[in-house]
């Protein structure tokens, strides 16, 4: 049986990589979409070696795209987390990330006309509900990847990508702070559980017998703590209005310190079994809004500024990460960030016609 040919660009976007896909381009919603997806990572296997996934978890993640009918939007955005070792297809969060390339996306597939020099794309984030406007640069009216911005985690520099949100608080959860409490306990643990943009659990690293300052690789193989954190996570996940998360990918668990680099807090973040290398877009919102709500767990570590405009660095493993915060009579009410992204192959992946043959039309 022949292999199916799938349209797809694969894209770095801030600091993951994932296929990028027309939604016309794969089967609809449900359980053969799914499976075409798993399919295209090579999942479950440890190494994903029979498909395009990079065995990691930031390296397995799905952007589907179509043009929007709604009038606040000009394309809808469809993020999906697809497990390495597991045989699931998580769309029950937001990845910033993946975000920061679905404006160029969109203008490379003509799903909006470029203009100039800067085109503003705006992005209707299915998982959740919200908008976000990405601001492309555009010179001759062909996407410019090359630029002199780093951000950490990537190596060299690209062109600055700018990523705004309204109020995203609350996306997956219902409320920024889900359970009601700015501290709750958890096996004898405080924790401050809370959602702008990403369902986060924090706990101050020293509470759980850490510095806050590891690197990744030891973290993961500290046993048991990440049988305490798991434990933590699915008490969490029903107060968070997130039901049973045993086999879901959010709540992310993250351990807080004081910053030790200048920065306005310290972070290790789990996503949620295996600590990140740096830090998520949305999961660096949920722990700089921490920062400024009053008695989080946060709030006692941050060095942070009071204003309107609040810029608060989140340390993590490989550097930091800058979030621009908006406070207005003393209520979160935004946020703004700087990506970087870029398109890496274009083409077709290719996958076993007995997952699913495509009907081409005439």
């Amino acid at each position: 049986m022949r292999q199916t040919r799938i349209p797809c660009l694969m894209m770095r976007g801030g600091t993951s990589k994932g296929a990028y896909f027309l939604a016309d381009d794969l089967p609809p919603e449900g359980k053969l979409r799914d499976q075409v997806l798993l399919a295209v990572m090579g999942s479950p296997d440890a190494r994903q070696i029979d498909g395009i996934g990079g065995a990691n978890s930031l390296t397995s993640k799905v952007a589907i795209i179509s043009r929007s009918d709604r009038p606040d939007a000009d394309v809808d955005y469809l993020f999906a987390q697809v497990s390495v070792e597991h045989a699931q297809v998580d769309y029950g969060q937001n990845c910033g990330n993946i975000l920061a390339g679905v404006g160029p996306f969109s203008i490379e597939r003509e799903l909006i006309s470029a203009d100039e020099s800067l085109t503003t794309v705006r992005i209707f984030m299915m998982n959740t509900g919200q908008i976000a406007v990405a601001n492309v640069r555009t010179p001759g009216r062909i996407v410019e990847y090359a630029g002199d911005t780093r951000i950490d985690g990537v190596p060299g520099t690209s062109a600055p990508l700018i990523v705004e949100f309204e109020d995203i608080a609350g996306s997956s959860c219902g409320a920024l702070l889900p359970t009601g409490n700015a501290i709750d306990r958890f096996d004898g643990i405080e924790v401050t559980c809370i959602d702008n943009g990403m369902p986060v659990v924090l706990i101050r690293a020293t509470d759980v017998g850490c510095t806050g300052d590891e690197n990744p690789e030891q973290l993961d193989a500290n046993m048991a703590l990440k049988a305490l954190l798991e434990s933590i996570r699915l008490q969490a996940g029903p107060l968070m209005n997130l039901g049973d998360v045993r086999d879901r990918t959010v709540p992310k668990m993250s351990l807080i310190a004081a910053p030790r680099n200048g920065g306005a807090i310290g972070s290790r973040t789990f996503i949620p079994h295996r600590c990140h290398t740096s830090i998520g877009v949305f999961g660096a919102v949920s722990v700089a809004s921490a920062c400024l709500i009053q008695g989080t767990v946060a709030s006692s570590l941050a060095q942070v500024e009071a204003g309107d405009r609040v810029q608060l660095s989140v340390e993590h493993p490989t550097g930091e990460f800058t979030v621009e915060l908006r406070v207005i009579d003393g209520q979160l009410a935004g946020c703004g960030l700087v990506r970087t992204a870029r398109l890496l192959f274009e083409g077709n992946v290719l996958i076993p016609g007995d997952v699913w043959q495509k009907t081409v039309k005439s």
